[in-house]
């Protein structure tokens, strides 16, 4: 299966922020990677650079690859809405993410591979597709034969976001994705507007 398994910290700190969550690394050395790193002078960004900036810190974050993302924007310009919202709205629908936000595992690198590894429900029924598209409505559930896993205790131990558009119960570790979030609701730190930009040129 086709995904970034490069360093981490490398890629965030190219960005500037901590792109994959928390980084201890990251912390210590928040500067450009490189051998000048801190010191290099960097001359103004052309207009492309931003855009193809913007556009692969998306595709980092949400851990899609570029043939994937390129579907999603289509599918986002043939909706109806906003493009750059669309395209956000169906990254944030897409089944690793959701699992993640829930707090099912601490990144969504973890997510998909609880999902690969068949511990996720939708709707009662296995799901292994960490890209599935969720519906508002649909309920997501640790697998029964899962629920003990370490791994996933120790992710809803150290959870402490809280989204309106999920909902969380931890009791029967089972959670519903109650609406698409609003732009607005989303956390991250993308200019969806630059990846319009890029893809219409």
């Amino acid at each position: 299966m086709a995904r970034y398994t490069g360093p981490k910290t490398k890629i965030a700190r190219k960005f500037g922020e901590a792109i994959f969550g928390e980084d201890k690394s990251f912390d210590k050395r928040n500067y450009p990677p490189g051998q000048h790193g801190n010191n290099r002078r960097r001359g103004k960004k052309s207009e492309y650079a931003i855009q193809l900036m913007e556009k692969q810190k998306a595709k980092y974050t949400y851990g899609i690859l570029e043939r994937q993302f390129r579907n999603m924007f289509k599918k986002a310009t043939a909706a109806s809405g906003i493009t750059g919202e669309v395209l956000l709205q169906l990254c944030e629908s897409r089944l690793d993410n959701v699992v993640f936000r829930m707090g099912i595992a601490r990144s969504r690198r973890g997510a998909r591979q609880l999902v690969s590894h068949r511990h996720i429900t939708v709707n009662g029924e296995l799901v292994n597709i960490p890209s599935y598209q969720l519906k508002a409505g649909d309920v997501v559930s640790v697998r029964e034969k899962s629920k003990s896993l370490q791994a996933i205790e120790d992710a809803l131990t150290a959870s402490s976001h809280v989204y309106e558009w999920i909902t969380w119960n931890n009791d029967t570790k089972e959670g519903t994705y109650v609406s698409v979030p609003s732009r607005i609701q989303i956390p991250e730190n993308i200019n969806e507007q630059f990846i319009v930009e890029l893809y219409s040129k």
